[in-house]
Order: C-alpha cells, then structure tokens, then sequence
C-alpha cells in the first residue's frame, strides 16, 4: 500500500512524534510506502520515509491548521493513496491516533460560554467532529481508557470504530543488564554524591506536566533532604518562568533545565525518582518509560497511564482533586525512604517483565493496514 501520515510538527522528542516514527517504521518494514505531510520537521529524516514539507503560514494556529488539512486534501486528490493516517484531528482521515484527550469535552466542561464564541473553538471543535461523528468512517486508534466514554457522549461514535492499543514503551528503555555501571557513569558524570537524590520530570511542555507542582514540593521538603536533592528537568520548553518560581522558593541552585536530548534512559537508570504531577495527560509515556528502567514514580491519576503505577506498585499516584500538600507530604515520603523505592525498583522490573508494555507500534499497524469497512 501507499500510506499518507499526517501530522502538524514533527520532532525528535515529543510522544505522539516517537510512536507516529515507531508506526510508520513498523508499516515500513511490512512492505507499504510511506509519505508523511508535515508544516516542519526537526531531526534525521528516516531512510525511504517521504516527507513533504507543507508550504502554509498563517498568524493563528488554527487558521494555519486549516490551510494545512486544505493542503494536504489537494495534494492527496492529485496523488492518491491506499490509506490516510493523522496523528492530528481533521477531515479526511481514514485512520487516526488519538494521542489528545476529547477537546469538546474540555471546552464544555473547562471554559465558559463565551469561550464556545470564538474562532478557535469552532475550528477545533469542527476538526474533532469531522473525525469522531458517526457519519465519518475514521478507525480511532486509542491509548487511553478513560478517553474513549467522553468521545462517544460528546459525539455518538460506534463503538466498533475504537480500537484499544497496549502501550508501545521502546525497548532501549528496559533496564540492561549492566544498569548499576550506567547508573554509576551517570551521576559520576553529573557530580552526583552517593547520598544525594536525584529526581527528574522528564516532557515537553512544562506547565501542563505540572513542573510548577514539582518546583513547590521540592522547596517544601525538610531541610535535611532538600539540601542533598536536586532536580533535573529534561524537555523542550521556555523555562523563564519557572526558573524564576524555583529562584522565588530559594531552590535555584537545586533545579536544572536541560534541552530535549537522546540519552533519556541513562537518566531513567541513574535518578531515584520520576516525578510527573501533571495537570492532564491522556497517557503519559514516560511514566511506563521509567517502569521498565526500574525506577519509582509519583504522579497523578489524571494521567492515562497512572494506573499502570499501581498495578506495578512501583511508586505513589496522587488522586484528584490534586493538593499540592499532599504532594509535598509524598515527595517527602518517597525520598526518606530507601527500603521503599528499592521495593519499588524491583516490582518495577518484575511488572515490566511480564506486562504486554511494548506492542503498540505492530498492534497500530495491524488497524492501518487492515480492512476497513
């Protein structure tokens, strides 16, 4: 088959961007051609991947994201193919990733009336529909759970139309068998103490991961551990304003920001804890990312992949409504705590090696280049 992916941006550290590659590379391998359309792509090209580079502008997201999907309609008209594939919501979809939760919901449920006026609303809430109503025959691909009611309430979709995918966790992101020297490099490099603690919050997008949350927890933490804890932030963000929250609490010198990289499972290797308390996430990767490495966790339960923590039992899942008291009683608890995160590590590794965590990119396919009634 030719299979068109589409998708806004592409680049080397976001989720939705590494499982779109791990798909397109898996469909790749079965024999089928791939074309991708984006607005930009940032990083090596794959080999035989054919990326067209969309030539669109506009002064709002959502006006250039029309021209985009109005674009990629004319293109594919002119060269047509067997199977279209968006990692982003808009018309003319044969199949689509549901890497975002349900934003008609959110606009229902998050903002006001007069929120529902305005352009944006309508282009997004349209570019939903188009893929969700049950006169469309999109197959939707789902990595969340609790993602798939709020859709077929907002929009009457057939449930047939859903299909559930396990996780699709990398295998580089298992722990090694040689995982102490790469912990022992690792906080060498760094300058890491035997008795200092590492956390890291790994993730682009730093307000919605709720970095601001970790920020206050550190520098609510007793003396006697703040002092020998450091944070490292890793992701492709504007750090201003939180360099400036973590300058306000007076834990500057105990937070480091560093750009997007592809070393992340030597931090997952030689930290002690991944904290993840986000405001929403309809999966979160990097919490099953820090499963299979072995390394404890605290997050939120309004992350799609939470659960996955406590089934492992493998770290602390704060519930909702979120406190940012109980979170810092949590941190406080989790790094105190030795016996338990080495507990942690070890049920980590034991659920990883037994927990279907991996398969999402060949169960993808299957749908992509499956029948579709």
């Amino acid at each position: 088959m030719q299979l068109a992916f589409v998708l806004y941006k592409y680049f080397p550290y976001g989720g939705l961007q590494r499982d779109f590659k791990r798909i397109a590379q898996v469909c790749q391998a079965r024999g089928h051609a791939v074309r991708v359309y984006v607005l930009s792509w940032d990083g090596e090209v794959p080999k035989g991947f054919d990326v067209q580079l969309v030539p669109v502008k506009a002064w709002t997201n959502h006006r250039r994201n029309q021209r985009f999907a109005a674009w990629v309609q004319a293109d594919l008209a002119r060269r047509p193919v067997d199977r279209v594939v968006g990692f982003n919501k808009m018309p003319g979809l044969d199949v689509y990733y549901a890497a975002d939760p349900c934003y008609e919901h959110r606009a229902r449920t998050q903002r006001g009336p007069l929120y529902r006026l305005g352009g944006r609303y309508k282009h997004y809430s349209r570019f939903e529909e188009a893929v969700f109503s049950p006169a469309t025959r999109t197959q939707i691909l789902m990595i969340s759970e609790v993602q798939q009611p709020l859709f077929m309430q907002r929009y009457r979709t057939p449930a047939e139309r859903f299909h559930l995918l396990p996780p699709g966790i990398a295998p580089d992101r298992r722990a090694p068998a040689n995982a102490a020297e790469i912990r022992s490099a690792f906080r060498s490099e760094f300058g890491l103490g035997d008795d200092e603690l590492l956390i890291v919050q790994i993730g682009s997008g730093f307000k919605t991961k709720g970095l601001d949350r970790s920020i206050l927890a550190l520098s609510a933490l007793p003396e006697g551990i703040r002092v020998r804890t450091r944070l490292m932030v890793v992701g492709q963000d504007n750090a201003r304003r939180f360099r400036a929250l973590a300058q306000a609490e007076g834990v500057a010198d105990r937070v480091e920001f560093l750009q997007g990289r592809d070393d992340i499972p030597r931090f997952l290797l030689g930290a002690d804890l991944l904290i993840h308390p986000a405001y929403n996430e309809n999966t979160g990767t990097v919490l099953l990312e820090a499963l299979v490495a072995g390394l404890p966790v605290l997050t939120t339960d309004v992350c799609g992949y939470a659960h996955y923590i406590e089934e492992a039992d493998c770290g602390l899942v704060v519930p909702s409504p979120f406190s940012q008291d109980q979170l810092n009683v949590m941190l406080a608890r989790v790094l105190e705590d030795d016996e338990a995160r080495s507990r942690w590590h070890a049920q980590a590794l034991e659920f990883a090696d037994h927990a279907d965590l991996y398969s999402l990119p060949e169960k993808a396919a299957d749908v992509i280049v499956g029948e579709i009634d």
